[in-house]
Parts: structure tokens; C-alpha cells; sequence
């Protein structure tokens, strides 16, 4: 077999390798009627995820007219405390998602996650859904602290020397992961199906694909392109 291009392949979390949104957006509303917003409808938490749960939340108060710092602290934290208990109630993982990882293993490739969320609610999760044992590490946004999560390159540029070094390629579904990927000199392929906060083909990806079954092909064009 000929030997694959990229030693690591690097996965943002929600809207990448997990259509998470229900869950995310449950904890959403749970914070909005706590502080006397109405809840939004579930299905519109895809156009407030990216950046971690935090800015998630401030985006969703934010749309009904805000609200001040020291009474969005507690709600934030109730939000939190929410999510920890309902992290894995609908979330899944996106089709092909697990036979995309098996055949990048399969191809001798170490696989990690690099998330803007809380890397406790990473490991709950992907622990529940079965999947935390393929990846040699696993980043969230605050694992190296505050202010070096996506779209800083931090947790990429650590994500790569916890795998050894090589050559790295990161698959994203924001213009967070693209930045970040371009801040750490990594090539990065945009999930368009995911949570896109462009419209496809302006997320500035190297390469988007529409579902995780292109993803090894679209690697392997990208190194010989």
C-alpha cells in the first residue's frame, strides 16, 4: 500500500464529526427560560454553534436584547451544568463517520480532536458514543488555557506534537478551524455539511467535501495537488 500522506488527521467536534446541535441547543434554551428568554427553536442552535459554549450562549442572548455581565455568569454556568447531564441525549455521530476512522487507522494515520468545547465534555461524550479510544488526543478549548483555543493555533500546533510530528492535515466545519489551520501552517479540509458559518465554498478550506466519506480522497488529491 502506498503510504498515506498525512501521519495525523485532526477533527473539530460538533458539525464535523458529530451532529450535536439538538443537544447543544436544549442546553440553550434550558439557559434562555432560567433567565426569562424564550426558548428558539432547536433546529436555528446550528446558526449559533462555533467559538465554544460560551459564545454560543451570549450569540442567543444576545438576539433578544442582552443581558449584564454578572447575570449572564450564573446563567452561563446553569447552562453548563445542564449540558453535563444531557451532552449525549440526541448527539451522533455524522453517517460514515466510523468507517471514515477505521480506514484512516487501517492506513497507518493517528487521529485527534481539537474542539472549542470543554475538553471533559469531549471525552463525556465521544466515551458514551463509543469513539474515545481512537483518538490519540483529545484538545477542547480550554486545554491550553484561556485565549489559545480555535481560531488561535495553539491547540492545533499541541495536537500535532502529541502525535509525533509529521505531517498533519485538520478537517473543519467554521471559518474557527480554518483560521486556526491557516494561523498553524496546516492544510484543512472544510466539512460542508456540518455548521458552516459561510455558504459553501467560502469558508476558505483547501478542499470541502459533503459528507465524510470524501474525506480520504480529498486528502489524498490535496497532498498531490
Amino acid at each position: 500500500m502506498v503510504k498515506f500522506p498525512f501521519d495525523t488527521v485532526a477533527f473539530d467536534l460538533d458539525g464535523t464529526l458529530l451532529d450535536s446541535f439538538r443537544d447543544l441547543g436544549a442546553a440553550v434554551n434550558h439557559a434562555l427560560e432560567l433567565g426569562g428568554f424564550e426558548a428558539v427553536p432547536v433546529e436555528s442552535s446550528k446558526d449559533l454553534i462555533g467559538g465554544g459554549a460560551k459564545v454560543m450562549l451570549a450569540r442567543a442572548v444576545e438576539r433578544q436584547g442582552g443581558m449584564p455581565e454578572n447575570e449572564f455568569r450564573p446563567l452561563y454556568k446553569q447552562m453548563l451544568t445542564y449540558y453535563a447531564a444531557n451532552n449525549a441525549v440526541h448527539s451522533r455521530a455524522y453517517p460514515g463517520a466510523e468507517e471514515c476512522l477505521d480506514a484512516l487507522a487501517v492506513r497507518g494515520v493517528k487521529l485527534a480532536v481539537v474542539t472549542n468545547k470543554f475538553e471533559d465534555f469531549a471525552r463525556q461524550i465521544l466515551t458514551k458514543l463509543e469513539l474515545v479510544d481512537r483518538f490519540e488526543t483529545i484538545i477542547g478549548g480550554d486545554t491550553m488555557g484561556k485565549g489559545r483555543a480555535k481560531p488561535e493555533p495553539d491547540s492545533l500546533v499541541e495536537a500535532r506534537l502529541r502525535c509525533g510530528g509529521g505531517s498533519f492535515a485538520f478537517v473543519g466545519d467554521s471559518t474557527y478551524d480554518v483560521m486556526a489551520a491557516r494561523a498553524a501552517k496546516v492544510p484543512v479540509i472544510g466539512a460542508r455539511y456540518g455548521y458552516c458559518d459561510k455558504p459553501p465554498g467560502e469558508l476558505g478550506a483547501d478542499v470541502e467535501i459533503d459528507s465524510l466519506s470524501a474525506l480520504i480522497p480529498a486528502l489524498e488529491g490535496l497532498a498531490s495537488g
